[in-house]
């Protein structure tokens, strides 16, 4: 008696049982399109490793939890959100695949400096190449906070993060509107470059619509395009935003502003006038794709326009 009696309702629980386990097991595969090609991640990853910081800042502005990250040159503004018993899986330039094939992770991101590693670690885990087009920074943040959605589900996030960068980059826009021009430095052990157009702060120009005060600019692998404390004076720009490549490595602090509180700066009518911005230099020259990175400095280009 009791087995018919209790054997229909054994029978309900094993059916509902087997009608949700597909619903938790079998998640949908995602084809993304990326840097060096695509890659299919099956279901929703749970362990994530990564050798870029900007993927970092992204993931994190995304609510991603991180489980491996570079073991180098962590920018100070993100520091606080590194997991403490996050996996260190070597440098930014040379990974640790030995380690990145022994954590087992879903994902592995990679970016910039570690692009060349994908080659060799797209054979041990699914991997995605985030790496992006100076000459659109803000665009490809919105594309990669795109793709981060699609892969962790996480759509509606994604869409707000991109709405506020949308705005703040409109905010700063107009803030900037008949300002003038203005020449992006980097300093680095005590020569000046400046940026333009096509280098790791290039929204300044192409963004925000802010001149550069130097035409046909050749950017260089670390330094930008050189050039001498004469011709600042001699271009005369309306704004100077600087980027201290030496406090950015960690190789020191305040160098950019000695160098630069020098007689010939001084007469410029960005000196005299105040116009000087001194962006984060991990923000600008580590990170230099990263959601909150790119907001960070953002809103000190906005404070250095409305001060």
């Amino acid at each position: 008696m009791n087995k018919l009696t209790h054997t229909p309702a054994i029978l309900a629980a094993l059916v509902a049982g087997a009608l949700a386990l597909p619903s938790m097991s079998l998640a949908q595969d995602v084809t993304v399109t990326h840097a060096q090609g695509e890659t299919t991640i099956s279901g929703v990853p749970v362990k994530v490793l990564t050798s870029d910081w900007a993927a970092f800042d992204n993931l994190h502005a995304m609510g991603i939890a991180v489980a491996g990250v570079p073991a180098s040159n962590s920018p100070a503004y993100l520091q606080g959100f590194v997991a403490p018993d996050a996996l260190q899986i070597g440098s930014l330039f040379e990974p640790d695949f030995e380690g990145i094939a022994a954590s087992e992770a879903d994902l592995y991101v990679v970016g910039a400096r570690s692009r060349a590693a994908y080659e060799t670690a797209k054979d041990i885990l699914p991997t995605i190449d985030m790496s992006i087009d100076n000459a659109d920074i803000i665009g490809g943040i919105e594309a990669n906070l795109t793709k981060l959605g699609e892969i962790f589900q996480l759509q509606d996030k994604a869409a707000e993060l991109n709405a506020a960068l949308d705005a703040k980059v409109a905010e700063v826009k107009a803030a900037a509107d008949g300002k003038g021009n203005a020449l992006v430095l980097v300093t680095n052990a005590g020569n000046v470059g400046v940026y333009g157009p096509d280098s790791r702060v290039a929204w300044i120009h192409n963004q925000l619509g802010i001149p550069t005060a130097m035409p046909d600019v050749e950017d260089g692998d670390h330094g930008g395009d050189g050039i001498s404390f004469e011709f600042i004076l001699e271009t005369n720009p309306d704004w100077l935003f600087v980027i201290d490549r030496d406090a950015g490595t960690g190789e020191s602090t305040g160098a950019a502003a000695a160098l630069l509180d020098n007689e010939l700066v001084n007469q410029t009518s960005a000196a005299q006038n105040g116009h000087i911005v001194y962006l984060d230099p991990q923000a600008a020259y580590i990170t230099m794709h990263g959601y909150t990175g790119v907001m960070l400095l953002l809103d000190q280009v906005l404070a250095g326009l409305n001060g």
